[in-house]
């Protein structure tokens, strides 16, 4: 039974304080979004908290296309899944093969090349979207979906490697000598001993990469400029290029486009939460 002094009490109620408005602040976007996306357009700015009459209509236009800002929203969101995809596949890959070399099989120099790749957060990624794009160019790869994928691997890319060795490191090293005096190989000890131990620092660094490429738009807007070829969180921002935008359908695209990412979070929140501070701690 939890026994209230006044110190734990005064402790409470700063977290209140603190915590409250910090989650009414984080929802008010949100919950203008359900506002606009509910309402028709001439209701959409009434001032009314909730609208009187609810409407469908306009997610009915948003999945049938029928505006023409939306003629292409099916596409663009199947190329928003493919990128999201192959960049979470491509990251988990180079992060996962970097980290068992450098914390496993200790390749000489690995430390070194990781924190090399970290220091390059120190410039901020708005700052290398020309370089990037120069660099994309001349490898003929501008209006390719590649370019984004490659481009986002490569920012995620750091942070995991440094995630996944942080967990890689908490892992016995006995493990590894036990399977290398049974016989096993660098790639049967990756495949058998490495990988079931690090599934939940994988899933999280997986999704963690995922839902960066997903909500990226300043790389997507630069390297990608076909409207069959980008991504709709670029495609949501020509909304705001009309002089009248239609904003309870871009609230509603938005909305749409929210709920995959908050679906994935909360299915692998758990692993979310373990995988991305394990190794934080030394015991």
């Amino acid at each position: 039974m939890t026994r209230w002094t006044p110190k734990a009490v005064l402790t409470e109620a700063k977290l209140l304080l603190i915590g409250i408005p910090v989650l009414l602040w984080t929802l008010i976007p949100v919950y203008h979004m359900a506002l606009f996306a509910f309402s028709s357009k001439d209701s959409a700015t009434s001032g009314h908290l909730w609208p009187t009459h609810p409407t469908l209509n306009n997610f009915a236009t948003v999945f049938y296309q029928k505006h023409f800002y939306l003629s292409h929203f099916w596409v663009q969101l199947g190329n928003s899944l493919v990128i999201a995809l192959s960049v979470g596949v491509l990251t988990l890959f180079v992060a996962t093969t970097a980290a068992f070399a450098i914390s496993r099989l200790r390749v000489r120099g690995g430390r070194t090349v990781m924190n090399l790749a970290l220091f390059t957060y120190f410039i901020p990624a708005a700052f290398l979207a020309v370089p990037m794009y120069k660099t994309m160019g001349n490898y003929g790869l501008l209006n390719s979906q590649w370019a984004l994928i490659l481009a986002m691997v490569t920012i995620a890319s750091p942070y995991c490697i440094w995630v996944l060795k942080q967990a890689s490191d908490k892992l016995p090293y006995e493990l590894d000598e036990a399977a290398r005096m049974d016989g096993a190989s660098p790639l049967q000890l990756f495949r058998l001993v490495y990988l079931p131990l690090m599934v939940p620092s994988l899933v999280a660094v997986g999704t963690y990469s995922l839902l960066l490429a997903w909500n990226e738009y300043l790389y997507a807007f630069l390297l990608l400029s076909n409207d069959r070829s980008v991504t709709l969180a670029v495609a949501l921002g020509n909304f705001l290029s009309a002089d009248d935008s239609p904003w309870e359908l871009l609230m509603a695209t938005g909305l749409i486009y929210a709920l995959p990412p908050a679906a994935i979070y909360y299915a692998f929140k758990r692993y979310m939460v373990g995988g991305l501070t394990a190794g934080a701690v030394k015991s």
